[in-house]
C-alpha cells in the first residue's frame, strides 16, 4: 500500500509517496535538510517543490490577466461570451464577484462549451444564445498560444468551433493567457499541433489531404477517459495537424525559415475548404486585445494594430 506524506518547505506544499510505509514515515523535514536523507529522494521532493512553485506562478498569472481583463473591458449591460478552458474559470469567478457587489450589473452570458455552460451556471450568471443575441459586445476566452501578429491558436480543450463562431460575432474578442502562451512563432509552446475539427467519417481523407497540400502529419486525437477518439460538443473528432518544423511533425519534411511568418490566414482557409473540415484552431485577426498575466504577478495587454 502506497502511503504518501505531506510537507511544508519554504512555503510550498508537496508530498512524498513511498511504496514501503516505513521508508515514508521515516521521512522528515530535518532528514532532507540532512546529510542522511538518500540523494534520489532529496532529488525528488526539489523536483516536486520547484513544481509546485512553478504551478503557483502560473496559477497566479492566469488569474491576474483574468481579473484585469474582467475589469476594463467588460461592462454593465453587456452580452459576453465566455470561452473555454481553466484560465476562463478565473475570469467567469471574475465576473460572478462583480455581479454580487453591485459593480456589475444587467450582464448576460453566452457559453462556448458545455464546460462554459455548467461555469455560468454555477455561478448563477443570467445565460443568453446568439438566437437571441447574434452580436455580442465582448467574448472572453483563453487560448493554447499566440503570436506577434496576434494569431491565436485554439482547441486544446476540443471547443474551437464555437469558440470561433461566438468570437467572429462579437465586437471585441479578448483574449487571456499566462506569460507562457506569448511566442515569436506558433507550436513554440503547444507542440500538439494545431487542431482540426472534422466529421468523423472524413477524418482519413481530410487529414491525407492536409499532408498532401501542407506537409507535416495528422493525428487523431485520443480521448483519455473513453476508449477512441475525443467526441467534441458537436458530435465531432479532432485531428492534430503537427505542421512542417513542428515538434514531432514528419522527420522528412523540410523545416521551414523560423524568420518567415506562416501566412497563417492561407493555410486556415486552405483546410477549412477541404471536405469534412468543420474548423480549425488557428484564430487569424480575432483578437482585439490579449491579457498576459506576467511571472511577476503584473498584467499587460497587447492590442491589434488595426
Amino acid at each position: 500500500m502506497n502511503i504518501v506524506t505531506k510537507y511544508q518547505l519554504y512555503g510550498f506544499r508537496f508530498r512524498y509517496q513511498s511504496p514501503k510505509p516505513s521508508l515514508a514515515s521515516r521521512l522528515t523535514y530535518k532528514h532532507l535538510l540532512s546529510g542522511h536523507c538518500p540523494l534520489l529522494v532529496k532529488r525528488s521532493f526539489a523536483t516536486v517543490i520547484m513544481s509546485d512553485k512553478l504551478h503557483d506562478i502560473i496559477e497566479r498569472s492566469k488569474r491576474v490577466a483574468s481579473n484585469t481583463a474582467v475589469d476594463e473591458m467588460i461592462k454593465s449591460g453587456q452580452i459576453v461570451g465566455i470561452g473555454s478552458g481553466t484560465t476562463v474559470v478565473y475570469a467567469v469567478e471574475r465576473i460572478a464577484e462583480r455581479v454580487r457587489n453591485g459593480t456589475l450589473t444587467d450582464i448576460r452570458c453566452i457559453p462556448t462549451s458545455y464546460q462554459a455552460k455548467g461555469l455560468i451556471d454555477q455561478y448563477k450568471l443570467p445565460f443568453t444564445d446568439l438566437d437571441n443575441h447574434p452580436e455580442p459586445d465582448v467574448a472572453v476566452d483563453g487560448l493554447d498560444e499566440f503570436d506577434p501578429e496576434l494569431t491565436m491558436l485554439k482547441g486544446g480543450g476540443a471547443c474551437l468551433t464555437r469558440e470561433k463562431i461566438i468570437a467572429s460575432c462579437a465586437k471585441l474578442v479578448v483574449g487571456i493567457a499566462d506569460f507562457r502562451k506569448e511566442t515569436e512563432r506558433l507550436g513554440t509552446f503547444h507542440t500538439k499541433g494545431i487542431p482540426v475539427e472534422v466529421i468523423p467519417v472524413a477524418h482519413v481523407p481530410v487529414s491525407r489531404r492536409i499532408v498532401s497540400q501542407f506537409g507535416g502529419r495528422c493525428e487523431l486525437r485520443m480521448a483519455s477517459k473513453k476508449v477512441g477518439p475525443i467526441v467534441t460538443d458537436n458530435g465531432n473528432f479532432i485531428v492534430d495537424w503537427l505542421f512542417p518544423g513542428a515538434p514531432g511533425a514528419d522527420p522528412g519534411t523540410p523545416t521551414p525559415d523560423l524568420s518567415i511568418t506562416p501566412d497563417w490566414a492561407g493555410v486556415d482557409r486552405g483546410i477549412t475548404m477541404i471536405s469534412g473540415v468543420v474548423e480549425t484552431g488557428l484564430c487569424v485577426a480575432m483578437a482585439t486585445h490579449i491579457f498576459v498575466g506576467a511571472r511577476d504577478g503584473t498584467c499587460y495587454v497587447r492590442r491589434r494594430n488595426s
